[in-house]
């Protein structure tokens, strides 16, 4: 792993708040850019009475998940409770499978075993469903022209770097580029029956893997739940775009200058020689020099100015000949 992780950024209120309060955002990766992230294909290597108890299985264990949320928002406890969500997935799973028996005999299937495609098809989305999770993802450089472009507002937003504590090493995976879609029906049906390994190897399949033209991104991705969490990484430093404001840079600055933890402020400036780009650091007093202003002092230094050239003007008399 990298000794730092960075996330792109544009400068908003969003950006704002999660650098002052510290916090992380957990995307639903459906919201992805790329349609094909977290949306790979089921690989059915094991006949059907296998898939029938892989679908049977993911069906029951989504059920009782539903309700057991459901109980816990409406505080409903107890051994009764717990006994009627098990039978409740338990219905749910012979329903389901009564149903796609029955959509199989559909006529309109001209394929030779219409059963088998539909139990691919249903494992596969329920696999999806299982997979709630959310992602924040980050990147290994900070100095890379392209995210600057596509996620750093054009060079106008900035980029946020953290280090990786220890107690958040194993949420933070490495993303993979390129290579086959599939997951195999057989590993999935590994792990439901306990396979740590097998879980793993599915959970890279439907988490961590992309198209091979993203791979200039270098991402690693955090798991965890959905939406807004306090962040469970160390913010170590910023580096402002090529054409991020000053009033931008004093704005971010300020608004960490009373953090417990110190963090670096860099800027990201131009290779003469090369199309590279390099971070530098800031010098925070002289940023803090010039900012913030008021255009009305500035009128002092005008007049100064003005009769340093025209005392006499200035002075109000006349000049002239005669």
């Amino acid at each position: 792993m990298p000794r730092r992780l960075y996330k792109y950024r544009n400068f908003s209120n969003r950006t704002l708040s999660m650098l002052i309060d510290d916090t992380v955002y957990f995307a639903d990766p459906t919201t992805f850019n790329d349609p094909l992230d977290t949306k790979p294909a089921l690989a059915a290597d094991i006949d059907n009475a296998a898939l029938e108890t892989i679908l049977a299985r993911l069906i029951e264990d989504r059920t009782v998940a539903e309700m057991s949320a459901a109980a816990k928002t409406l505080r409903y406890r107890g051994p009764k409770t717990l006994d009627h969500i098990a039978r409740h997935g338990r219905k749910a799973a012979q329903r389901g499978l009564a149903d796609l028996r029955y959509n199989a005999t559909d006529p309109e299937y001209e394929i030779e075993d219409p059963e088998r495609f539909l139990l691919g098809y249903y494992v596969q989305e329920e696999l999806l469903r299982r997979y709630d999770k959310g992602v924040f993802s980050l990147v290994a450089r900070a100095t890379c022209p392209l995210m600057w472009s596509h996620y750093g507002d054009q060079h106008r937003g900035l980029c946020i770097g953290y280090s990786v504590p220890p107690a958040a090493t194993s949420n933070v995976r490495k993303m993979r580029y390129g290579g086959s879609r599939l997951v195999q029906a057989s590993a999935v049906a590994a792990m439901l029956g306990g396979d740590d390994a097998a879980r793993r190897r599915v959970d890279d399949d439907v988490l961590l893997r992309k198209a091979k033209p993203w791979i200039y991104e270098r991402e690693w991705r955090l798991i965890g739940s959905r939406g807004e969490q306090n962040s469970p990484l160390e913010l170590e430093e910023i580096v402002f775009g090529m054409r991020c404001a000053t009033a931008v840079k004093y704005s971010v600055v300020q608004a960490l200058a009373q953090r417990s933890r110190a963090v670096g402020f860099f800027e990201i400036r131009e290779q003469r020689d090369s199309f590279a780009l390099a971070r530098h650091r800031i010098d925070i007093s002289e940023l803090a020099s010039s900012r913030p202003r008021r255009c009305r002092d500035m009128d002092g230094v005008f007049d100064a100015f003005a009769a340093e050239i025209d005392p006499v003007k200035s002075s109000g008399g006349e000049t002239g000949e005669g």
